[in-house]
């Protein structure tokens, strides 16, 4: 499976994984491997795709899947069973065989876990996300003499993220660094989601950051991208401490 693992010095019990588009049973436009239930596809497509994922990564249980509103919420695994598919865009864990996961298809996957291999995380960072804090939110669910780590999954390059004044003025105004991400293009400018990321985790501490080599607009084999499609599936980014 042309899936990816994570290139990072994380211990040996934590697992983590980032799907590609390839593997599942969806139709087109949402072939083949599509984890999102809320974009259109077949329900019971999206569940087999989603049990190929439990079975091909020897998790013990399904994902904690979210229900993402590009927001900073932070849930905390295990999820208690009667609060069904919370409205966040982050989870967090110290329990083993709990997998926290997020859905993408341009937006920014970042995973995370602490040197010790004790506590892990998960999550979604799109611009809005993003700027408004996700990641640090994320990072507080740590304990605070944790060395953490993190892994930025495959998001939309550089290359091909336009925006427009607005996004670039909130994130200046919280990071006037920020300004080395935007560069002029016609009247927008291009945005750098990855080092944006890496600027906001350097500010909040982190300073080992591996991934952020991808692009999923300009890779329709691998990947599925809302800019480039619209109407297409989401790819997942998985973490778990494996007790095996």
């Amino acid at each position: 499976m042309n899936w990816i693992q994570p290139d990072w010095p994380a211990p040996a019990n934590v697992k983590a994984v980032s799907t590609t588009r390839e593997g599942g049973v969806s139709m087109p436009p949402f072939d083949s491997l599509n984890l999102g239930n809320h974009v259109g596809d077949n329900p019971e497509h999206v569940a087999q795709n989603r049990s190929v994922l439990a079975d091909m990564m020897n998790m013990p249980s399904q994902p904690a899947w979210l229900n993402q509103i590009h927001g900073t919420e932070v849930m905390t695994l295990p999820l208690s069973s009667a609060s069904g598919v919370p409205d966040a865009d982050a989870s967090f864990t110290a329990v083993p065989d709990h997998a926290c996961v997020v859905m993408t298809a341009d937006c920014l996957p970042v995973l995370f876990c602490n040197e010790e291999g004790t506590q892990v995380a998960a999550a979604h960072a799109g611009w809005r996300g993003l700027v408004n804090g996700v990641l640090e939110q994320t990072l507080a669910k740590f304990d605070g003499k944790s060395k953490v780590m993190a892994w930025m999954g495959p998001a939309i390059g550089a290359q091909a993220f336009e925006v427009g004044d607005e996004v670039r003025e909130q994130f200046i105004a919280t990071n006037p660094d920020a300004h080395f991400a935007f560069q002029p293009h016609n009247d927008r400018w291009l945005a750098d989601i990855y080092l944006l990321a890496r600027q906001r985790l350097a500010m909040a501490g982190v300073t080992k950051v591996y991934g952020g080599e991808y692009c999923t607009v300009s890779d329709p084999q691998r990947f599925f991208s809302y800019r480039r499609e619209n109407c297409t599936g989401r790819q997942a980014s998985c973490i778990w401490i494996s007790s095996r």
